[in-house]
């Protein structure tokens, strides 16, 4: 009897155009049911009622149908607004859009562009979960990367009270760049993240673009001592800058009423970060002003006043400057200190597409004075290495950078669905001296040191054309380390392969007569999704006799770290299995691997 009522309260249901979907117990009956009411209104538009007893709606998401406006609207009012690219033939993934915080709310969604024979009007479902579980072979292990969506910059990297917050541009409702909020993460490690609800979401001023965090300890603001304070772009047809504050250790953010702060009449005009300079008592904010940067200065971080601009004949100018910081440094071996000033291009990299740039100089509070115009310096010289900035209020005064690990010449494209882009691991950075001229020096923070398991030793053996180490791992998972140490007895080039099975390599190599380190990953796996993917990179090295190498592998990148922290190089690669082999090749005379350890990772 209980089933045949169910049957007929569907069949009448479904004769007015009403989807019933159950809840978890599907025999609970009728007072348990949730519904989705979908009304066509031709021309690609639809309404969407749903039962707001669950806690989430779940939409079908196929990447290559065109993007959907939808309106969410609770007691006729909106109070979201997002694109989402809706399943039409086929379902990629599911992307869920919280309804919690509107119990006994009429919700309603206006779709547009959406056709009525969309497959996604079949596969909508209302639901208490959502899987957020682990389903792609290359998500990393060791590097942050978000539960779901979209990630691409770093954003208001703030530490307080024991707990390093990263904040991110995010998009939760498809895993292609859009809908940008800010997303959040915490850690007191800078290498186990918990992932935390959406930080700071879109609103009438646009959209959440790159920004900087903060800690008012003085409460300069007026918001409290202690406030974490951000700052971000909002970006519509405009950029404007626009600040909002966390009074509970970044877990809620209030937008300030006088919302934006700053405005400006050039379209590029964003990625503010803002620091305290205490030889001039005030706040310092750095502006991404189409090639050049700006810098503005403040009492209150309310009220801000133009003082200078830096750019002109100065670096790479092949594209857009974004996501600037300013840092004071020490140098090696020195009792000084220097300003660095970090300038992230796109397009306009060493090796194509997205990069990032610094210069070396002083800073007085009013002006950045770069101390080698002519020079163009790179912080990372791999393909994969982007929107770099560093931790506010890092203890001892570390200056902790990370980076956006892709490049958007492909980042949308890479082959990865339930989530798209991780984060480099996080690095300390120095300066140091060079043939007269200071650089910057990034090296895997110590806290990474803690990831290393029992290390394998391969002991010293001699390489005078080829010589094979197998396997790598004796349980290849395709997260490790391993550091090399070589010495040259007159080889041209020392070269060694990263492989599998499947003959997927990464050659890196020493070329000792042009001095320069190279990663090539044109065999590395999947290449396919991208014409420009497939290539190699090289970074200049100093002349020497011998050489230390540390390389950080986790399932699709490869981050190479010169053992005098002369250069770094980000790579991603997409095997099909994890590298499990490494051979060593001679040319030209022969080389000593002095020392091979391997580093299983916890």
């Amino acid at each position: 009897m209980k089933q045949q009522t169910k049957r007929l309260l569907k069949s009448l249901c479904m004769a007015v155009g009403i989807i019933l979907l159950s809840a978890v117990d599907p025999l609970a009956g009728y007072a348990a049911e949730r519904t989705i009411d979908i009304k066509h209104l031709g021309e690609g538009q639809s309404i969407v009622r749903v039962d707001a007893r669950a806690k989430y709606l779940l939409l079908p998401v196929e990447e290559s149908s065109p993007e959907s406006k939808l309106y969410m609207i609770v007691d006729n009012d909106v109070v979201r607004t997002f694109n989402v690219r809706l399943a039409v033939n086929k379902v990629d993934y599911f992307v869920p859009v919280d309804l919690s915080g509107y119990a006994d709310k009429h919700i309603s969604f206006n779709f547009q562009l959406a056709p009525e024979s969309a497959l996604c009007w079949k596969e909508m479902k209302l639901s208490d979960q959502f899987d957020s579980s682990n389903r792609e072979k290359f998500r990393p292990a060791y590097h942050f990367s978000p539960a779901w969506g979209w990630m691409n910059d770093p954003n208001g990297m703030v530490y307080k009270d024991g707990e390093y917050h990263l904040f991110y541009q995010y998009n939760p409702y498809g895993s292609m760049w859009g809908n940008m909020h800010w997303g959040h993460a915490i850690s007191k490690d800078l290498i186990h993240w918990e992932h935390q609800p959406v930080a700071i979401a879109p609103d009438a001023l646009g959209t959440i673009f790159s920004g900087s965090c903060v800690v008012d300890k003085d409460n300069t603001a007026g918001f409290g001592a202690g406030a974490i304070v951000a700052f971000y772009t909002s970006a519509s047809d405009r950029q404007v800058q626009s600040m909002a504050y966390s009074l509970d250790n970044g877990r809620t953010f209030k937008k300030y009423d006088r919302n934006p702060i700053l405005t400006s009449t050039q379209r590029d005009f964003r990625d503010p970060k803002v620091f305290w300079h205490k030889e001039s008592n005030k706040w310092i904010m750095v502006l991404a002003v189409g090639q050049e940067m700006q810098l503005y200065s403040s009492p209150n971080l309310k009220d801000w006043t133009y003082e200078s601009s830096f750019g002109e004949g100065q670096g790479a100018h092949a594209g857009v400057w974004e996501c600037p910081d300013l840092i004071e440094l020490p140098v090696k071996g020195t009792e000084l200190k220097k300003w660095v000033l970090i300038c992230n291009i796109n397009p306009g990299g060493p090796f194509g597409g997205s990069a990032t740039q610094y210069f070396v100089g002083a800073f007085d509070g009013k002006q950045f004075v770069n101390e080698s115009p002519a020079l163009t310096k790179w912080m990372d010289y791999g393909k994969d290495h982007y929107a770099t900035v560093t931790w506010s209020n890092a203890p001892e005064d570390r200056k902790i950078a990370l980076a956006w690990m892709s490049n958007w010449e492909y980042a949308n494209n890479v082959p990865t669905l339930q989530y798209r882009s991780a984060n480099s691991v996080p690095r300390d950075l120095v300066l140091y001296t060079k043939n007269g001229q200071t650089y910057l020096s990034s090296t895997p923070s110590p806290e990474v040191l803690k990831l290393r398991g029992k290390a394998q030793k391969k002991g010293s053996f001699k390489v005078d054309r080829s010589h094979e180490v197998n396997p790598v791992l004796p349980d290849p998972t395709g997260t490790y380390e391993i550091e090399i140490k070589f010495k040259n007895n007159g080889a041209d080039i020392m070269s060694f392969q990263l492989f599998n099975s499947k003959g997927e390599e990464v050659e890196m190599r020493y070329n000792l007569l042009d001095n320069t380190f190279t990663m090539d990953r044109r065999n590395s796996g999947i290449t396919d999704f991208s014409k420009t993917f497939a290539t190699a990179t090289s970074a200049p090295i100093s002349a020497a006799k011998e050489y230390t190498l540390r390389l950080l592998v986790d399932k699709s990148s490869i981050e190479a770290f010169d053992g005098n922290g002369e250069f770094v190089m980000t790579n991603l690669v997409f095997p099909e299995e994890p590298y499990n082999r490494i051979s060593f090749h001679a040319k030209g005379g022969a080389f000593t691997v002095t020392s091979l350890t391997i580093y299983p990772f916890k």
